[in-house]
């Protein structure tokens, strides 16, 4: 009998169960942090490595690197507390704005890898380092206040259910419209096979570039969470993102060869990564030893991945 789930849940049983246990030890030690406002800041502190993860992954299931995400999220950050964006209409141009530097840096990555060839670690690490510039151009040192109504909206409640929660929820849904559509099918293709997608009649340069403006559009939502988030703006916002949203990605399973992995995965290797930090924390392990931990938990998780994975293609 086959499982009615969607695929990207199937690939994910087993960081969707570490996650569970995890969530089940964090309660244990600390059953205050599951109120409804506390549950509301773990998931506002959740959903901008979330994001940043699920653009990657985008990317990354096309057989591709992005590291233009740190420069996005810089550059959204300053964006929203140097501008005068008030109120709901003040956070609707940040909306649209952040979607369309967003859109505009990853159509500028797929042109750099599809029409001038660069390799996509070199392309998007020099994107990065001139969005950094421009980040610091626009503010040049941490500081400014995001606009009331984007903290307020984004990681309190609505009828005692996190907002941030809902966000998440309503990009994941809007990926699996994505997904099912040509463009998603043709992304999975390319990664899997580019050559064989290529001679079945796919456009591989569009489709790419494609993957490089949804990853793009991500990353502005990255932003917009951490903004409402720390409520302050930082030239280099978007720095501690950048290796955390590989090991999301990895740790969810998403293969870096391309072909395989979901967005639901990489946002649940996301979650594990940060309630890890947060359970070690109330453990009282240094921080000095957290990184070595969380390097820890995503080998075994790889390796027993691959081992599942290797299994299945025996059977």
């Amino acid at each position: 009998m086959k499982s009615r789930l969607p695929r990207g849940i199937q690939d994910t049983y087993l960081v969707t169960a570490i996650l569970v246990v995890l969530l089940a030890v964090y309660w244990w030690l600390q059953p205050k942090a599951f109120g409804v406002w506390p549950i509301a800041g773990l998931m506002a502190a959740i959903a901008p490595l979330a994001l940043a993860a699920a653009g990657e992954a985008v990317v990354v299931i096309n057989r591709g690197f992005d590291l233009s995400l740190a420069g996005v999220i810089s550059i959204v950050n300053v964006i929203a507390v140097t501008l005068p964006f008030d109120g709901i209409s003040g956070a609707l141009l940040l909306l649209v704005v952040s979607m369309a530097v967003g859109a505009a840096v990853g159509y500028i990555n797929g042109v750099l890898v599809t029409y001038l060839k660069l390799q996509s670690l070199a392309a998007t690490l020099a994107v990065m380092i001139i969005l950094g510039g421009i980040a610091f151009s626009i503010l040049e040192a941490p500081g400014g206040s995001v606009n009331d109504w984007v903290v307020d909206n984004l990681t309190g409640n609505i009828f005692m259910f996190p907002q941030a929660l809902l966000v998440l929820l309503l990009v994941w849904c809007g990926w699996v419209r994505l997904r099912r559509s040509a463009f998603g099918i043709n992304l999975y293709a390319i990664g899997a096979d580019e050559r064989a997608a290529q001679l079945s009649g796919i456009n591989v340069r569009r489709t790419r570039i494609y993957a490089y403006i949804v990853a793009g559009v991500f990353y502005s939502f990255a932003g917009i969470m951490l903004s409402a988030q720390t409520g302050t703006g930082s030239p280099i916002a978007g720095d501690p993102l950048l290796l955390m949203s590989f090991a999301a990605v990895v740790l969810g399973g998403v293969s870096l060869f391309g072909g395989t992995g979901s967005i639901f995965s990489a946002m649940v290797g996301a979650a594990i990564l940060v309630v890890l930090i947060k359970v070690l924390f109330v453990i009282g392990i240094s921080s000095f030893y957290t990184a070595i931990v969380q390097g820890v938990v995503i080998i075994v998780v790889v390796a027993v991945n691959s081992m599942m994975g290797r299994r299945k293609k025996e059977e």
